[in-house]
């Protein structure tokens, strides 16, 4: 066991330089492209607390005989990102340069606490424009949902606002990741050239693949 330590440190001491360079420079290029490749990514968000309007005094909730749970959520993620939602959005902001589609891709639903809180979040690189869609798309929402799930009374809890810093992309955890990728694969490289190595360059060599006893050696004389 101690042998097989020694002959595992020798192989790494062997090509330390690999395995020292490839994780720096992956590294290196990982922070390269974070920092000045990869579009930050801002997140506004708001908050939404759903009762019934007849029932409000009780502070009860209204689900409308709706199964409280997870496909409660499924159906708030619908509704926000409806077409009808979306395209109402589009239309009161003037954003002539997004479709429905895509302004719903930048939108996300969750519930939170005990399914009273309804939280939405827009993603955007425009931190100003992720405000805006993220308040608007609330106020069409409360419209809607009125009409379309019977909900009677939709209160807004806490408006977006501006983002401060992007959420997107984690440098430091981008970097950190590239480089522990990159000494893993520098320390695989190094033992499967050394499996792959079937070249005798030791006296040891000898006994171990050929299974032959050396008889002796010729030292190596450096001319003068």
């Amino acid at each position: 066991m101690e042998m097989e330590l020694k002959e595992y440190l020798s192989i790494i001491l062997k090509r330390i330089w690999l395995i020292i360079s490839l994780p720096v420079v992956a590294a290196a290029i990982t922070a390269y492209v974070s920092f000045n490749v990869m579009e930050p990514v801002y997140e506004a968000n708001t908050t939404l607390y759903i009762i019934n309007k007849s029932q409000s005094s009780e502070m009860t909730i209204a689900y409308n005989d709706l199964l409280v749970g997870q496909q409660l959520v499924n159906d708030y993620k619908e509704i926000v990102k409806s077409r009808k939602v979306t395209s109402k959005v589009i239309e009161d902001l003037n954003l002539t340069s997004i479709s429905p589609s895509k302004l719903a891709g930048k939108i996300s639903v969750n519930a939170k606490n005990n399914m009273r809180l309804i939280e939405i979040v827009v993603s955007d690189s425009d931190p100003q424009l992720a405000m805006n869609i993220a308040n608007k798309v609330a106020d069409v929402f409360k419209r809607e949902v009125v009409e379309l799930m019977k909900v009677e009374n939709v209160n807004i809890v806490d408006t977006a606002q501006l983002p401060e810093s992007p959420v997107r992309p984690r440098h430091m955890m981008n970097i950190a990741v590239s480089f522990l990728v990159g000494l893993l694969v520098a320390v695989g490289v190094v033992f499967l050239v050394e499996y792959l190595d079937d070249t005798i360059k030791t006296a040891d060599d000898v006994e171990k693949y050929l299974g032959l006893t050396v008889l002796g050696t010729i030292p190596e004389f450096s001319a003068k």
